[in-house]
């Protein structure tokens, strides 16, 4: 297994404008405003993440009452280094050691006991925090810049379809928070989630990081899991209604939009979705975002296979689901 490699940097433009979020903020630009105690919405491999300084309780607040999320819900900081994260936990074992040795910068967050600096609304009271390091380089840049770890849940509105573009934010909040741009996201489904106790690794939430590659990693996975971000019964949900069938004869109708990846069916819209886990991540929450801006009655998904490099894919699709 291969160390995820970091990006080569992009430029961002300036912006004489400041935070205002119809205007493309320069990185020096967000950084200021994040060690100002306000908000950023920023690019990162997985989806757009809505920043604050995780070490200003007061600056994570304001992430909480934009999105409409419950405080139970613990937040995701995101790092420049490993280094940085170390800073933030009571503990680093060996095995965060090897974990961020294969998939740092990338998709895995690790949930571990956190220091005292650590505000109790970034961990919903617990006394474990989830850290990550970004696989892009805007984000990177911007860690390194505003030289404080920023905690960041998605940017959208709590339960609503995750973001992967700068136009799904401005969707979701308008002119509210300033936004860094930086194309669309690549890997597009939120991050694999773990919690290393007592020499064991624990699955919290499925990502495109799978339980066969960590397996293959010689690391132990049990059953039982923490509390992460993401694992509330609806999440990452249409505004439109979305229901999971096994097949275009399950379609309730023709007035909808169908989105499969085997079997065509009658529907008013439908759109294919790649074979492959990867490029279906990628494109999974655009697609929901362009189906629900078109209002159509219903959105019908073929749910893919039951296959591990598909486990946080199905994750995601049963969360939005009509129950």
């Amino acid at each position: 297994m291969k160390r995820a490699q970091r990006n080569a940097a992009a430029d961002v433009p300036d912006s004489s404008t400041g935070a205002a979020a119809s205007c493309a903020l320069s990185i020096k630009e967000a950084a200021e405003v994040i060690r100002a105690g306000g908000l950023v919405a920023f690019p990162t491999e997985t989806v757009y993440g809505l920043g604050a300084n995780a070490l200003d309780p007061a600056a994570v607040q304001k992430i909480f009452e934009m999105k409409g999320r419950p405080e139970t819900s613990p937040l995701i900081v995101h790092v420049a280094s490993v280094e940085m994260a170390r800073e933030l936990v009571a503990e680093w074992p060996p095995m965060a050691e090897e974990l961020a040795r294969l998939w740092w910068p990338g998709p895995l967050t690790l949930v571990l006991p956190k220091k005292n600096l650590v505000p109790d609304n970034v961990t919903a009271g617990l006394s474990t925090v989830g850290v990550r390091m970004p696989n892009h380089p805007i984000a990177l840049e911007l860690l390194e810049a505003a030289g404080v770890p920023i905690a960041a849940p998605s940017a959208n509105r709590f339960t609503g379809l995750s973001p992967t573009t700068a136009d799904h934010v401005r969707a979701a909040f308008g002119d509210a928070v300033p936004i860094l741009e930086g194309g669309p996201c690549t890997v597009g489904i939120e991050s694999t989630v773990v919690a290393i106790a007592d020499g064991k690794l624990k699955l919290l939430r499925p990502g495109m990081i799978s339980l066969g590659e960590i397996e293959h990693a010689t690391v132990h996975i049990a059953e039982a899991a923490h509390p992460a971000p993401g694992m509330h019964q609806k999440h990452y949900s249409p505004r439109t209604r979305l229901i999971l069938v096994r097949g275009a004869s399950e379609l309730p109708d023709r007035t909808g939009a169908y989105v499969w990846r085997a079997a065509l069916g009658p529907a008013a819209r439908a759109v294919r979705m790649p074979l492959d886990a990867a490029p279906y991540a990628a494109q999974l929450y655009r697609v929901l975002h362009q189906l629900d801006a078109e209002n159509w009655p219903w959105i019908a998904v073929e749910m893919p296979p039951d296959a591990p490099d598909w486990s946080a894919i199905r994750d995601r699709l049963t969360r939005a689901a009509e129950r």
